[in-house]
């Protein structure tokens, strides 16, 4: 069994930088035509001139005759200025601006603290186009874990949707069903990526047979509930979902220790665990909407004509990945995945 669609898109991607990312990249150069890459470095990429540089670096690391494209993100901080958004909307290779709420996530300590402050800088991304890009969890102590994504729903990202008619917004990597349905009854300016890992997991992944930490990530896994949920988004036809794997790598001794990093590598599968969701929900004719064109409609790129041709045949991933001088354990580990990438098709 095989199938072939348009060649997909990453719209949630961290690559991080220097020999790493140059053993990462190649992952998701394999099987995506462009991807969005999160500026969360250290430090992390608040200007027009560090994201230019920070893509020729990704150009750089390409495997040989690679065609992949990076699309670029600035980080939004407290002092990032109405000036500096406009000139990233006259650059075709900046594609939106990424708000990380301080200390929500990893490298998230330039994140903005109050919103208030930045209202200009978010009315001239809206006059010009430029989408905010959101990881939606509150930062508050007092509020449980796995309901700070609802709590940021209500509490901020409702209310900014509201504040700023026309920002077009990206909620990234949605874990809950209050997501869903509060994309689903959202303006059609409101969209929400969701990745492969969320979609297959839910919470007790993490603690079976112990506790597992490569499967600790920010937002963390949710009840199955909510997981059913963001397969049903997913597998739906509906536009306003599409394919964001949030691929997250982390050095193996960084994941493996005391207080382990948030993340989860699922580049080097990603399209294949996708199709597994898919498969199983019956609805693999809904796999080329949500990976390669929803996504492309949204952000008002033209979509890819290249194909590819995922084949139904088993094969086991392996225990760890090259990750500069260290190594990268991937989602699924040792374990067996149903689908596989055959061939890349040039339209032309």
């Amino acid at each position: 069994m095989q199938i072939q669609i348009a060649i997909p898109d990453d719209w949630h991607l961290h690559l991080r930088d220097g020999g790493a990312m140059r053993d990462v990249v190649a992952h998701s150069a394999r099987t995506f035509a462009r991807a969005v890459i999160m500026p969360n470095l250290q430090p992390p990429i608040t200007t027009v001139s560090e994201a230019r540089a920070y893509r020729q670096r990704i150009i750089d690391a390409l495997p040989e005759n690679s065609t992949f494209e990076p699309l670029m993100t600035l980080y939004l901080t407290d002092l990032t200025t109405p000036g500096e958004v406009i000139e990233a909307s006259t650059d075709d290779a900046i594609v939106g601006v990424k708000l990380y709420p301080a200390g929500a996530t990893t490298n998230s300590e330039a994140g903005v603290t109050d919103l208030d402050q930045i209202i200009p800088t978010l009315e001239a991304m809206a006059d010009h186009g430029l989408p905010l890009l959101v990881h939606g969890e509150v930062t508050d102590p007092g509020v449980d874990i796995f309901d700070r994504e609802k709590v940021f729903i209500d509490h901020t990202l409702a209310p900014l949707v509201e504040r700023v008619p026309g920002l077009k917004v990206v909620f990234e990597h949605i874990t809950t069903a209050d997501a869903v349905e509060w994309v689903l009854q959202g303006p059609s300016r409101v969209a929400a990526t969701i990745t492969p890992h969320h979609l297959l997991l839910d919470r007790n992944a993490i603690f079976s047979g112990g506790i597992d930490p490569h499967l600790y990530c920010l937002p963390v896994l949710k009840r199955n509930t909510h997981r059913e949920a963001l397969v049903w988004a997913a597998t739906s036809g509906n536009p306003r979902f599409f394919l964001g794997t949030d691929s997250a790598p982390h050095a193996q001794r960084a994941k493996e220790c005391a207080k382990g990093c948030a993340g989860i590598f699922s580049a080097h599968a990603a399209l294949e665990l996708y199709a597994e969701v898919f498969e199983d929900a019956d609805a693999l004719d809904l796999l080329e909407g949500f990976a390669s064109h929803h996504g492309a409609d949204f952000y008002g790129l033209a979509r890819n004509e290249d194909e590819i041709i995922l084949v139904r045949e088993e094969w086991t991933v392996p225990e760890t990945y090259a990750f500069g001088d260290h190594e990268v354990v991937p989602l699924r580990a040792g374990e067996t995945i149903r689908w596989r990438v055959a061939d890349r098709l040039n339209s032309g």
